[in-house]
């Protein structure tokens, strides 16, 4: 090919790329404009430097990034009116999700120009004022969500128009006036419950059970449905008037025995039906395990700003209360507070959800006691995202770790196999939980206790150093007992009420972690004659007959040249599980100690082979990756 024609052929190749690259100009201005003049209380990834497509929370583009096409915003925290001309301005919109919000004011006129769109939910909202006139504007429309606001006036004959429309719910408003008799061949779904609407259910809607209408004046007899009235008895005489009159005496007896018969099982039917409502409010792990809870189930319709999730500063997260409900879950395992839960949303995102059982405290003290948790930020603290606080439940909501738990690795997940793990596996996990402990410790004026120390409060990062979570949780939850706790194995023996543990028996805990990581033993576990072996006390007993290399895990004994920094960690843990508190190291102390086995950072070290010791100071820990 000449040279004349291989130019224009990159260029227009180039320019390709470019485009397909390119932000959405237009349609970033106009999100940018809407969310810069609307207060939230969640903060946004959005900004000028940003890629939309690709980066930009709750945001979808078309395939080619030329436009915005979804946007879905569920309980970001939005207050007030939606600015005009900034989300009008999204003409190729097809999915708009902004429920679960203070959001107020009317529908924005300028919406009329999404004719694109196809699913709207702004449910659970303080949206206000008629309802638009024009629903034909949307021809696409397929779901319309817009119960549990204040709109009023009546319901637009024009949502006839809506041939595609398979889901209308409009719910918990103040819509008043009759039901026009729609003609929608694709309806599946609708629900005009609870507001001021008079007359009689249309013919076209009598499919739909009555329950989707009640809560208004309405009729539920059509001309359709009438049942002929039932003939009144004959009043003539009749001959054998004595003995009907004996058999008439008896009959009534019967029928008020029968009727207090009747009377009783109604009654504890009633009394049954209303406990079976109260444990049904408890069943969130069957539920949330089988994806079944629906949201207008379980979200009341005087739901408010203080029933919604609270999301913490920097958590990208765009799903709600109602989306964690719908989620499908898979149940991980019970822990000392509660039930554990790896929740995946309808976007594929997974996320652990904690269902905390036995909260002592009341609100306030529930929700200060998370603000603090959820301000630490540490690459080896497991990061809170959310939490929920209602009356019936109490969620916290966690990033997924797909790795699984320090526990799990060491003794395997329900009768599965362990994950082998090498020293240097060990030594990073120790290392990375060590640092996170000594960030916890320095909250709160460097008196904050994290409770709960143990093996499965343990997860990987990215760069397999040991996160710690369960932050925090000891103090807000009834007292367990010894042999009721979970944890046992992990207590330290001054700790006789939970509520009050202290730092230095969080140090114990952190070594009993240390002793699991050098021998793959549980804190508490039975020999082949079903004897009971607490951790602590064999590794003591091994180490005073002077048998120290029997307590390492045999795994380790293939791993060449680690037996002195083995027996220093073993040094370190047993400093951490003396019997007297205040002769335990601080936790920065036990993270000196713990660089100091390993000169070089893990990250760096050369192989064991060629490994020469090395008088070199450790780096400070924040020159290195954790």
């Amino acid at each position: 090919m000449e040279a004349k024609h291989i130019f224009p052929s990159i260029f227009i190749m180039g320019l390709a790329l470019f485009l397909v690259n390119a932000d959405p100009v237009e349609d970033k201005r106009a999100l940018l404009d809407f969310v810069n003049n609307l207060p939230h209380s969640r903060s946004l990834n959005w900004n000028e430097s940003s890629p939309v497509c690709s980066y930009w929370t709750g945001v979808t583009c078309s395939k080619d990034g030329s436009r915005v096409i979804s946007v879905r915003l569920p309980g970001v925290g939005f207050q007030g009116p939606i600015p005009p001309n900034t989300l009008g301005r999204l003409s190729a919109l097809q999915i708009l999700s902004l429920r679960s919000n203070l959001i107020s004011g009317h529908f924005p006129y300028d919406f009329s120009n999404l004719k694109n769109l196809s699913f709207l939910y702004l449910q659970y909202n303080n949206l206000s004022g008629p309802l638009p006139a024009d629903f034909s504007v949307w021809n696409n429309l397929t779901i319309v969500n817009l119960s549990n606001n204040r709109f009023d006036g009546s319901i637009p004959r024009s949502l006839s128009n809506l041939t595609h429309l398979a889901v209308l719910n409009l719910a918990n408003n103040s819509l008043y006036g009759e039901i026009p008799d729609f003609n929608l061949p694709s309806l599946q779904q609708i629900n005009l419950s609870n507001n001021d609407l008079t007359g009689s259910v249309p013919k076209s809607f009598t499919r739909f059970p009555n329950s989707v209408f009640s809560g208004n004046n309405i009729s539920f007899e059509t001309s359709a449905s009438r049942v002929p009235p039932v003939p009144a008895p004959s009043m003539a005489p009749n001959p054998k008037s004595k003995n009907s009159r004996e058999l008439g005496e008896t009959a009534l007896l019967g029928i008020v025995i029968a009727a207090c018969v009747l009377g009783f099982v109604a009654f504890a039917f009633l009394i049954h039906v209303c406990c079976s409502r109260k444990k049904g409010r408890n069943e969130f792990s069957d539920k949330l395990q089988k994806g079944e809870m629906s949201p207008e189930k379980v979200v009341s319709r005087t739901q408010d700003a203080n029933n919604r999730l609270v999301f913490f500063e920097g958590c990208n997260y765009a799903f709600d209360l109602e989306d964690l409900l719908r989620a499908s879950a898979e149940v991980l395992g019970k822990g000392t507070f509660g039930m554990a839960y790896k929740a995946i949303l309808e976007d594929a995102t997974a996320v652990v959800v904690k269902r905390l059982k036995e909260v002592s405290v009341g609100k306030r003290d529930f929700e200060q006691q998370m603000e603090v948790v959820g301000s630490i930020k540490h690459e080896n603290v497991v990061e809170l995202r959310a939490y929920y606080y209602s009356k019936d439940e109490k969620l916290m909501v966690y990033d997924y770790y797909s790795q699984g738990s320090v526990s799990a690795m060491l003794h395997g997940k329900r009768g599965g196999e362990r994950i082998s793990l090498d020293w240097d596996n060990r030594m990073k996990i120790a290392l990375g939980a060590a640092r996170g402990m000594a960030r916890i410790h320095a909250e709160n004026g460097g008196k904050f206790v994290h409770g709960n120390i143990k093996s499965s409060n343990i997860f990987l990062n990215s760069r397999r150093y040991g996160c710690v979570s369960d932050i925090g949780l000891s103090t807000i939850m009834s007292p367990l007992a010894p042999p009721i706790s979970r944890a046992a194995g992990y207590r330290a023996p001054e700790v006789t009420d939970t509520r009050k543990a202290a730092q230095p028996s969080d140090i114990y805990s952190f070594g009993v972690v240390l002793l699991e990581l050098l021998t793959g033993k549980s804190p508490i576990h039975t020999t082949g004659g079903d004897e009971i072996i607490h951790l602590v006390r064999w590794v003591h007993s091994v180490v005073r007959e002077e048998w120290t290399a029997e307590v390492f895990d045999v795994e380790l004994m293939r791993c060449p040249n680690i037996e002195e920094e083995m027996v220093e960690m073993l040094q370190i843990a047993l400093s951490c599980v003396v019997r007297m508190p205040d002769q335990r190291p601080k936790m920065p102390e036990v993270v000196k100690m713990i660089e100091n086995v390993r000169r070089v950072d893990t990250e760096n070290r050369p192989s064991s082979e060629n490994r020469s010791e090395s008088s070199t100071p450790p780096p400070p820990a924040s020159d290195r990756e954790s």
